[in-house]
């Protein structure tokens, strides 16, 4: 399969008083056409930044970034990005919201109003065309920065945790909503999250991090034995998805992040009792 994003030996990094500190540590992977690809790390290992990178949000230090084979920045109009926060004007009404990156290029015209209202009515918003952002619950106006996203025909869609803030039943609907918007327009998805279960649920590969500095510590290709039109929640009861979960939850170190957590917090304890019997010793 053609890659659509192909990363290769990407460092990064920044100097504060004339101290370097690495973020990126020879990152290298590739998203095939079409796939949906889930990325999942440590809290600060640096996913974002590396999304910021592959947006050209920042320059490249080192390494190469081939959309579609091509280094040019100009490959970035190919490019979607959706944030943790859907970042609706509040004075552009939604319709206007979800054709935005079209205005900004002057490529509005009668044929992209027709298909904003089409995926307005698809998921779910077509009597909210004319509405204002604070007219909307989250769940609403994540939909419609979504279609904003899709209105620029992107050949690649970057997913920076933009369901996190949302209520668990709310992220299933627009989980499936993704999963759907792949299969049926066979775009190419990449999904930072720190949800595991999302991760498996949604992913053909997942691409785990370390801690910083961010190394490519596995890959993960998934493979479920349920239908191929499975929703998010149906993935959940698959048979292979609790081992997957085990792998990824060993690989992220979070037995032992708990653990020292909870032996912090049992050593503050003890700490406390110690200095309540002294003092009542004292009395």
């Amino acid at each position: 399969m053609t890659a659509a994003l192909q990363v290769s030996g990407l460092h990064h990094g920044y100097f504060n008083r004339g101290q370097y500190t690495e973020i990126l540590q020879d990152i290298s992977f590739s998203v095939p056409k079409g796939s949906f690809v889930c990325i999942v790390g440590p809290s600060g290992a640096g996913k974002t930044t590396l999304f910021n990178l592959l947006a050209r949000f920042m320059p490249v230090q080192q390494g190469t970034i081939l959309l579609d084979g091509s280094a040019d920045n100009a490959q970035r109009d190919k490019l979607g990005y959706m944030l943790q926060k859907d970042l609706l004007f509040p004075w552009r009404t939604i319709l206007d919201n979800v054709l935005l990156g079209l205005d900004i290029h002057s490529r509005r015209d009668r044929r992209h109003i027709e298909r904003a209202h089409e995926y307005l009515r698809r998921y779910g918003l077509e009597g909210y065309a004319h509405a204002y952002p604070n007219q909307l619950s989250g769940g609403m106006r994540q939909r419609a920065a979504l279609i904003r996203t899709l209105m620029i025909e992107p050949s690649l869609i970057l997913l920076d945790e933009p369901f996190s803030a949302l209520d668990y039943q709310t992220r299933l609907l627009l989980e499936n909503e993704l999963l759907e918007i792949n299969r049926r327009e066979h775009r190419t998805m990449m999904l930072v999250t720190h949800d595991i279960g999302e991760a498996i649920s949604l992913a053909d590969r997942v691409i785990v991090l370390s801690h910083r500095p961010a190394h490519v510590k596995a890959i993960h290709e998934i493979r479920l034995t349920i239908s191929e039109t499975r929703t998010p929640w149906e993935a959940r009861k698959a048979p292979e998805y609790h081992t997957y979960f085990d792998i990824l939850w060993q690989e992220l170190g979070l037995q032992m992040e708990i653990a020292g957590r909870m032996s912090a917090s049992g050593s503050e304890t003890e700490n406390r009792d110690q200095q309540s019997l002294q003092a009542t010793n004292f009395q």
